[in-house]
């Protein structure tokens, strides 16, 4: 597990994920040209107020590879 640091609407704030997860979020957003804070970002503003950030974050991760893959 590490923990990730980002600024969400102006306060920073880490958020722990597992090594494997980080990994693949910077690899999509070097693919995408974009940063993982714009990521979270959109994440965040995207989730309802009582989910859990790091989840929210391996299911994105997990629909955006499903969506590459041919499952």
């Amino acid at each position: 597990m590490k923990k990730l640091s980002v600024s969400l609407s102006g306060h920073n704030t880490s958020i722990t994920l597992e090594d494997q997860f980080i990994d693949v979020l910077r690899k999509i957003a070097d693919t995408e040209n974009t940063s993982v804070s714009a990521i979270i970002n959109s994440i965040d503003k995207n989730r309802k107020p009582d989910s859990n950030l790091s989840s929210e974050i391996r299911i994105w991760i997990l629909h955006k590879l499903l969506k590459t893959s041919k499952l």
